[in-house]
C-alpha cells in the first residue's frame, strides 16, 4: 500500500504536472499528500453522507454537495475534500481559484490521512474561512465537528447542522449513518 508521502517545497504547478494515476495528490503550504484510491468502508461513508446532505442542502438552497475531483484551490494550495458544500455562483467560475469557499468540508479519516486531516487540512480549512469542517472517524463512529474561535464538539448520537442562510437544522442520528454505511 502506499503510504502518505511529502517532499520539499512543491507548487500547484508542479501539482499540475503529476500523472492521473488513480492516486489523490494535494498540496498544503507546499507539502505534497499523496494518497492511494479510498476503501470501500470510505466510499459508503461518504455515498450515504452525501444521500443525507444533498437534500437538506438543495431545499435550502445552500448550493451543491460535491465529491471528490472538484477541489479547494487558494493561496498557493489545492486539497481534494471527501465532500464539501460550496454556493451556487450567477455563473460557473472557468477556474477553482474563481469557486466560493464552501459552507462545509467533509474529510473521511482513514489511517493514511489521519495526521493531515487534523493538521494540516484543519488548519488551511479554517484560514481560507471554511466555517465548518467535519472529520468523520469510522474507527470511534464519530464526527468531529471544527469551526475557528470554538472547541470542537464531537458527535457520537447526534449532530445539528444549522449553516447561515438555512431555515432550518439539519439533525443526523450519528448511530444510524454509521449503521447504515458500514453495517
Amino acid at each position: 500500500m502506499l503510504m502518505a508521502q511529502t517532499a520539499g517545497e512543491w507548487t500547484l504547478a508542479d501539482l499540475d504536472h503529476l500523472p492521473d494515476d488513480g492516486n489523490k495528490y494535494e498540496l498544503i503550504d507546499g507539502e505534497l499528500f499523496v494518497s492511494p484510491a479510498p476503501s470501500p468502508s470510505h466510499e459508503s461513508l461518504a455515498d450515504v453522507l452525501h444521500e443525507i446532505l444533498a437534500p437538506y442542502v438543495k431545499a435550502q438552497r445552500l448550493g451543491r454537495v460535491h465529491r471528490p475531483r472538484t477541489v479547494v484551490r487558494t493561496r498557493g494550495s489545492e486539497a481534494e475534500p471527501d465532500l464539501m458544500v460550496r454556493p451556487v455562483t450567477a455563473t460557473l467560475p472557468l477556474i477553482w481559484e474563481d469557486a466560493p469557499t464552501p459552507s462545509l468540508v467533509v474529510e473521511i479519516l482513514s489511517k493514511i490521512t489521519r495526521r493531515r486531516d487534523h493538521g494540516s487540512k484543519r488548519d488551511f480549512y479554517l484560514r481560507i474561512g471554511v466555517p465548518e469542517y467535519w472529520i468523520v472517524d469510522r474507527s470511534d463512529r464519530t464526527i468531529r465537528v471544527i469551526t475557528l474561535n470554538a472547541d470542537d464538539l464531537v458527535a457520537n448520537a447526534m449532530l445539528v447542522w444549522q449553516p447561515t442562510g438555512a431555515a432550518e437544522s439539519l439533525v443526523i442520528d450519528v448511530v444510524a449513518y454509521f449503521r447504515e454505511a458500514l453495517g
